[in-house]
């Protein structure tokens, strides 16, 4: 008589729930060896390839690929040799999942009624043991290749959802399981509650107790109106001290203004502010920041790159034209070409889609009379950094006339804003969405860097990469910064 097992959804980290059959690499009835691929099981971070344990032959695969099951869900069922088909639909209809229910499957539901021709055993496996229901019998090899050996597992306990393994260490150290709180699925009690449960109990804190009274309960004993209590607190006016001069005795804000010396009309003078309605541009970038800061999982990369040679090689070019491009109109096409470095940085997020761009449309942000302006300078990998900078002035000239057209404006892949020209030496930027990313460029500033294992004086400036970690990990980002570090830093490759 082979003995029936389970294939169950495994358990690779503590924060695993559940995972998702990407599909089988094995077909129902197919007999595997030891160390063959069997299925590839997809869970948030990783698709991992599932090996088989030993010889083994998989009489019926009960999960769908493309499906998602809890950790410990059954998905097949193995056994060292043929069995009847009652068999596995009786094992099948006994087998308990992590929520302590029966599997249910109706092609075993459909034959429950006939005669079982051999009597199934529960599950046992390693990585996620059957909630105890029964007496099991489990039948283990020994790792030396020795004969089976069966073991009996503890009887279950009235009313206690409990894994298999979880039930064993707590008989072996003498724990009531029902007094164990569980933290599995729907309380159900783990290994991990059960080793917890042993421990002794961590004493938390210690000398005397400390009060969590509110400090101004005391004001409560004064009859004030709540912005005198506030006030006073704020000015340190002993309540106590005053008399009212409200209704019926009533300490008021002003009782409480004169007694700290300040004015007792707390709102702004008339003539202090002006009202200044928001543009439609302004309110359109109101809208735009706001969605983008609240609804994009920012994270921030920050580098430092020696303009040195950069500058040099500009100096260069002036003394030899008369003129040359602006600082940067060079990092915008050392920034072009990173991204056809690393592509990955060079995208749109769409809800569940990320487009990957061919070329490097970059949008520059520029400071207009109406607000911030992001004309698109497009494909600037292909062209050089004097074409970028003649097309920069123009498009930038016509920006703060108030004369883009939509086009122009719409459709970048990545964005460049600098605000090193008003002395400001690092800032974040907020994602201009749907991008992917944003770089954002400080002042260039003689600072001290490590030279020849010493220090020397360095014009460098400051960059900042915002990313949008739904499409862009930390490693990529990297490498982008990386990428545009050493193109600034040897710019006859620009």
């Amino acid at each position: 008589m082979s003995t029936l097992r389970a294939f169950t959804m495994p358990k690779w980290g503590i924060e695993m729930t559940e995972g998702t059959l990407a599909e089988w690499n094995i077909r129902e009835g197919e007999r595997v060896t030891r160390g063959q691929v069997i299925a590839q099981i997809e869970t948030d971070k990783i698709v991992n390839e599932v090996q088989a344990e030993s010889d083994v032959t998989f009489l019926r695969l009960l999960a769908t690929p493309g499906e998602v099951y809890p950790v410990g869900a059954l998905l097949a069922v193995t056994a060292n040799e043929a069995a009847p088909k009652a068999a596995i639909d009786e094992f099948v209809l006994t087998f308990r999942g992590p929520d302590g229910q029966p599997v249910e499957d109706k092609a075993a539901a459909a034959n429950a009624a006939a005669p079982a021709a051999a009597t199934a055993t529960s599950p046992a496996t390693a990585t996620s043991p059957s909630t105890v229901t029964a007496p099991t019998t489990v039948t283990a090899r020994d790792s030396g290749g020795g004969a089976a050996a069966t073991r009996t597992a503890p009887p279950p306990v009235p009313g206690v959802a409990i894994s298999a393994g979880a039930h064993q260490l707590a008989q072996r150290l003498h724990l009531d399981v029902a007094r164990i709180t569980g933290t599995g699925r729907r309380g159900r009690v783990t290994y991990q509650d059960v080793e917890q449960a042993s421990k002794p109990a961590r004493k938390v804190g210690g000398g005397a107790a400390v009060s969590i009274a509110v400090q101004s309960a005391a004001l409560d004993a004064h009859y004030a109106s709540p912005l005198a209590k506030r006030l006073s607190v704020e000015h340190g006016v002993d309540l106590s001290t005053l008399r009212g001069t409200g209704p019926r005795g009533r300490i008021s804000r002003a009782d409480v203004a004169a007694a700290a010396g300040i004015g007792a009309d707390l709102r702004p003078a008339a003539g202090a502010f002006e009202v200044v309605r928001m543009s439609a541009t302004r309110r359109s970038i109101a809208r735009q920041l706001t969605l983008s800061k609240s609804t994009i999982p920012h994270f921030y990369l920050r580098t430092q790159v020696n303009l040195d040679a950069l500058l040099g090689l500009r100096a260069d070019k002036k003394r030899s034209a008369g003129s040359g491009p602006s600082v940067n109109d060079y990092f915008i096409r050392a920034t072009a070409l990173a991204l056809m470095q690393v592509p990955d940085i060079n995208v749109q997020v769409h809800g569940d889609e990320i487009h990957r761009f061919r070329n490097a449309d970059i949008s520059v942000a520029v400071a207009a009379d109406k607000g911030l302006i992001t004309p698109v300078i497009r494909a600037a990998q292909t062209k050089s950094v004097q074409a970028i900078s003649e097309e920069l002035r123009e498009v930038i000239g016509r920006a703060r006339a108030g004369k883009l057209r939509t086009g122009e404006i719409e459709g970048g892949s990545f964005t460049v804003s600098n605000l090193g020209m008003f002395g400001i030496d690092q800032f974040d930027a907020i994602i201009n969405s749907p991008q992917g990313a944003i770089l954002a460029i400080g002042a260039a500033s003689p600072r001290p860097i490590e030279r020849g294992g010493g220090l020397s004086i360095a014009t460098t400036a400051q960059v900042s990469l915002s990313c949008d970690h739904r499409a862009i990990d930390g490693a990529v980002g990297a490498r982008f910064l990386a990428a545009l570090r050493d193109l600034i830093e040897a710019p006859q490759g620009l």
